[in-house]
């Protein structure tokens, strides 16, 4: 479960998104990732408290139709059906992108494909086997950051790289300063922040299915909140201290650089491979989520019966189905778009982006469950280990953090369209919500 909620978060958005916040906010984005991380920790402990005593599979969207109403809880698992399929088309393109690399002459619709049904079996064989295959994946860029920290270690303290001479500190407040982009830039770094840490509640859809759910989901969430924060803040702390932010721009990937300069010739092709089991990783946790939802929504007869069918491994074959063909179908939309729009490749930038504010859907579902929950479950929490501190005070907070976040994203020009999309598609799903509703009771 650690290892799937590393691999749900610790993404492209990290490898090649960190540039982007940087710019607005400068070295205070340190402080923009421990924001988030705090508002994480908060959506995090209240998840815990609820799974403690409710180890259920798809719990959010559970959670939120029980505890707030039964639309909250439509609108959560469709919510996040539609954040990890589109996240995960965007990851098998991007895949295709990094394997030109070392085959500038595959066509991406090829790689894709191999992508696609790949991990299209994995997820089909069992859980287990998606697990594994995570675990790897999450690996693989566990080690690489760790090494990154290691090697910024070396060039800041010991001048590894800089012809013996320690770069020190300076650049975090030099170069105009340590908050470049004023309160303004601050908060809007701290949108496409939280966005990166999106994926890390995919440990309360894999409680249900855990061995031992009550043990794992405690000490998952203890240590998963410590290590991701470490790894985010570790790895951007070692990028702004070593490079001036403000030339980021013409430095390429700071992390290939970061590589580089200590030596490493085969840092492009390190990097690279990293990115690709990244983009892959994130495809993975997406099938396994959404198609998650998509069983949870069998239960509760929103979609046909045929959802709720499992394999003799307990997996559900229909919704792994579904998922894989949507993000495969999305995938052709990419290279087929090109041929008739000429502005196409600004619309796949538009709707993966749009994920951002249904991605959001699930961390308020659950700050307001556990609202709820706390009034009607006070015999079991008596002697609950793990009960959200601070309550209801933590819930206000993160709720607020969250609120002032999309605020700022509607102001923010670069990021408007993306929250627009994401109310439009919240909109429309509720229409469709409301219209089934007065059909089956008709």
């Amino acid at each position: 479960m650690q290892m799937i909620a590393l691999g749900g978060t610790i993404g492209v958005g990290l490898f090649m998104g960190s540039t982007a916040t940087i710019k607005w906010t400068g070295p205070s984005v340190l402080l923009a990732y421990a924001l988030a991380g705090l508002i994480l920790y908060l959506v995090m402990r209240a998840l815990g408290e609820m799974l403690y005593v409710d180890p259920s599979t798809a719990s959010f969207a559970k959670f939120a139709t029980e505890y707030i109403h039964p639309l909250a809880g439509y609108l959560t698992a469709w919510s996040n059906i539609f954040q990890y399929l589109v996240v995960g088309i965007s990851e098998v393109i991007a895949v295709g992108q990094y394997l030109n690399y070392w085959w500038p002459g595959i066509p991406g619709w090829i790689s894709g494909t191999v992508i696609v049904v790949t991990l299209c079996i994995a997820n089909l064989v069992s859980v287990r086997a998606y697990g594994e295959l995570e675990s790897w994946f999450s690996l693989i860029k566990v080690v690489t950051i760790i090494f990154m920290l290691i090697l910024g270690a070396l060039v800041i303290l010991l001048g590894v790289g800089n012809h013996g001479h320690p770069l020190g500190f300076a650049n975090l407040w030099s170069h105009g300063g340590f908050f470049t982009g004023g309160f303004k830039g601050f908060v809007f770094s701290l949108s496409i922040v939280i966005a990166s840490y999106q994926g890390i509640e995919v440990i309360g859809i894999t409680a249900g299915e855990a061995r031992d759910p009550q043990t794992t989901i405690v000490k998952s969430i203890k240590s998963i909140v410590a290590r991701i924060l470490i790894f985010y803040i570790g790895a951007i702390f070692v990028i702004v201290t070593i490079y001036p932010w403000n030339q980021l721009a013409q430095v390429g990937s700071p992390f290939v650089e970061t590589f580089a300069r200590v030596g490493i010739t085969a840092a492009a092709s390190i990097i690279n491979f990293v990115l690709v089991t990244a983009a892959m990783s994130g495809c993975n946790s997406g099938i396994f989520s959404s198609s998650r939802m998509l069983y949870s929504l069998g239960l509760k007869k929103e979609i046909s019966d045929k959802f709720v069918k499992l394999s003799r491994h307990g997996v559900p074959i229909l919704p792994v189905l579904t998922i894989s063909i949507g993000i495969f179908c999305g995938m052709l939309l990419n290279e087929i778009l090109p041929f008739f729009i000429k502005s196409s490749s600004n619309i796949f930038v538009f709707v993966y982006s749009s994920s951002v504010l249904p991605g959001m859907v699930p961390w308020f579902v659950i700050l307001l469950s556990q609202l709820k929950f706390r009034k009607l479950h006070q015999a079991e929490l008596q002697d609950h280990p793990f009960k959200l501190p601070l309550y209801p005070y933590s819930n206000y907070f993160a709720l607020l953090a969250l609120l002032v976040t999309l605020v700022f994203m509607f102001l923010n020009p670069e990021t408007r369209i993306s929250v627009l999309i994401g109310f439009v598609f919240l909109i429309v799903m509720t229409l469709i919500y409301w219209i089934t509703r007065k059909k089956q009771t008709v």
